[in-house]
């Protein structure tokens, strides 16, 4: 193996890398795919509109919006995928597949969903779309060189389709007149998109924290464009709006939920509901519950299967019939949700007076919950404040077991995203909701959510763990052990931990500054540090800063170390016996 297979091998997803200069060249991921004998997809990604943001609102503001984008697209890119800042608003990424696996088209709606929310440059909030080209290796080129100019190519074919447009290169592609006449016909298109089954909802499951049941389905748009492949809500929407058709698709869009809920009674699936996007265009008619309750009537079909998503951007229309409108929905039985809470500025005031019973946070909150106090504390203020407005909350894109574990902890009421089930055309999605249950090793594990001795182990030296996992596992301690902060912190997530048992010499962050998180992340444990030098300094700082407990010097005595452990159990169990005193 190469220098560079090497470097490649061990690239992490997190690592963005300007092509042909820094990083694993192309050239070496396309040798190691093909020695595994994968396809490989590569997107060119251009960020639209960079233009028009420097013209209106100057250099500086587009700089600080690239490197959110930037932040935003090495979070999405997942593991076993690479990403290259191949120009000041362009990139590339690329990932490896087998037949079933997620391919090209599936990152670029991975990339695209992160910027479902605005990206927020204060005091601009800043709508960012992609448009994305994609090559395939082998069938569109040989080599680096060739696949760069082929996906550049579909790159700009998907820009002429408009922003946040996607394309796979298609060889002799139509000439552009074709895709001209098109455009001035879109208005025509849509009905015809409608007429010809085009428009389809595709479901994602809503998931109950108590067992893992699935309680409803989230309602999306998606466009079986022959041209263009799959498109999402947020690339058709704008265009249906400008043809002036946003009513009459909003109300398919209705209809075809409660159809499918209709489906699925037949089924003998009674529990499940629907959630649907409500568009002003509706929201403003008069006439919007009317043409609901009809709807329902129809296809017999109570109105309390049947969840309204209201972004924040309809709630703040000043128009009339709104307030008058919700109430009427409301008293045909529907649910209320405010699908994208914190991204568009609704005030608090507007939020109170509204009747709503649902509040969704946006997958722009829950990024870095499980390692960044600031974060974690927002995510607890906006459970905490749906639950005193009364309202049920949903935490939408949830993806990895340890922010499940920590929206459990903290009482979210129910969670949406990929680490349950990609959103689903409504007939593959009938084998997992007759299964009902999902993850059901996560929600029947009730020990990693029950209050029992539970001591976290962090070191960077797997003997020393070792050592002290030998030494503690005779008091009866559950031992769960890290090796590394980042590993902590996902512990700390799915589990309840009363005491953090941490290094205090570690590559990535010092054990001081650890504990310290782990205060601001989680009040009620009890933190000791451990290190193997004596630093007054630094034991003042970890103890007048409150990080630290105890702060234990390495080598320790066996039976020293023993009972401080168990003077922090006793301390965690002081303080909640006197908790839930009355």
């Amino acid at each position: 193996m190469t220098s560079e297979d090497r470097a490649l091998a061990g690239a992490q997803p997190a690592d963005i890398y300007r092509l042909g200069a820094s990083g694993p060249s192309l050239n070496s991921v396309i040798a190691a795919v093909d020695g595994a004998h994968r396809k490989l997809a590569l997107l060119h990604i251009d960020v639209d509109g960079i233009g028009a943001i420097n013209a209106t609102l100057g250099e500086n503001i587009v700089e600080q919006a690239l490197r959110v984008v930037a932040r935003r697209l090495v979070q999405a890119v997942p593991e076993g995928a690479w990403l290259w800042r191949l120009g000041s608003e362009e990139f590339v990424a690329a990932i490896a597949y087998r037949e079933g696996e997620p391919d090209g088209e599936a990152l670029a709606e991975r990339l695209r969903e992160a910027f479902d929310a605005p990206v927020q440059v204060p005091p601009f909030v800043l709508d960012v779309t992609l448009s994305i080209g994609i090559a395939i290796h082998h069938d569109h080129a040989h080599d680096a060189a060739g696949l760069l100019v082929v996906a550049e190519q579909a790159m700009r074919r998907a820009k002429r389709s408009g922003p946040g447009s996607q394309a796979v290169h298609v060889p002799e592609a139509a000439p552009d007149a074709t895709a001209d006449a098109a455009r001035e016909h879109q208005g025509h298109r849509f009905v015809d998109a409608i007429a010809q089954s085009e428009f389809r909802l595709y479901y994602q499951p809503v998931v109950s924290a108590q067992d893992g049941s699935i309680v409803a389905c989230s309602s999306l748009l998606r466009w079986h464009n022959t041209q263009e492949g799959v498109l999402r809500a947020n690339r058709i929407l704008p265009a249906v709006e400008r043809a002036g058709l946003a009513g009459a698709v909003g109300l398919w869009t209705i209809e075809t939920a409660i159809q499918q809920v209709h489906r699925w009674r037949g089924m003998g699936i009674d529990y499940l509901n629907a959630s649907v996007p409500l568009e002003g265009a509706l929201l403003t008619r008069k006439e919007c519950p009317d043409l609901v309750g009809e709807l329902l009537h129809r296809h017999d079909v109570s109105g309390a299967a049947i969840e309204f998503e209201l972004s924040e951007a309809v709630l703040s229309l000043d128009a009339p019939h709104v307030a008058e409108n919700l109430a009427g929905l409301r008293a045909l039985g529907c649910v209320l949700t405010l699908a994208d809470f914190g991204t568009r500025g609704l005030s608090l005031a507007a939020l109170a007076q509204h009747p709503l019973d649902r509040l969704k946070i946006d997958r722009g909150f829950l990024r870095n919950i499980t390692s960044n106090p600031r974060s974690a504390a927002l995510v607890r203020g906006i459970i905490a404040m749906g639950h005193k407005l009364g309202m049920t909350v949903v935490a939408k894109g949830v993806e990895t077991d340890a922010e499940l574990g920590f929206l459990r902890r903290h009482h979210c009421d129910f969670f949406q995203g990929y680490l349950f089930s990609p959103p689903l055309p409504g007939t593959d999605i009938d084998e997992l909701l007759r299964r009902r249950f999902l993850l059901p090793h996560v929600f029947q594990d009730s020990a990693a959510m029950q209050p029992t001795r539970t001591l976290l182990l962090l070191d960077d030296e797997e003997n020393v763990l070792r050592s002290l996992v030998r030494l503690l596992r005779r008091d009866g301690y559950r031992l769960l052990t890290a090796g590394s902060v980042s590993e902590a912190f996902d512990l700390l997530a799915r589990n309840d931990v009363q005491v953090v048992l941490s290094d205090q010499r570690m590559p990535d962050m010092s054990g001081t500054e650890f504990l310290a998180r782990v205060r601001d992340l989680y009040p009620d444990t009890v933190r000791l540090a451990l290190s193997g030098y004596t630093d007054l300094e630094t034991i003042s700082q970890a103890i007048n800063q409150d990080a630290a407990y105890r702060f234990l010097i390495k080598p320790w005595d066996d039976a020293d170390l023993r009972e401080h452990v168990r003077a922090a159990f006793r301390l965690v169990e002081q303080r909640r016996g006197h908790d839930a005193r009355p």
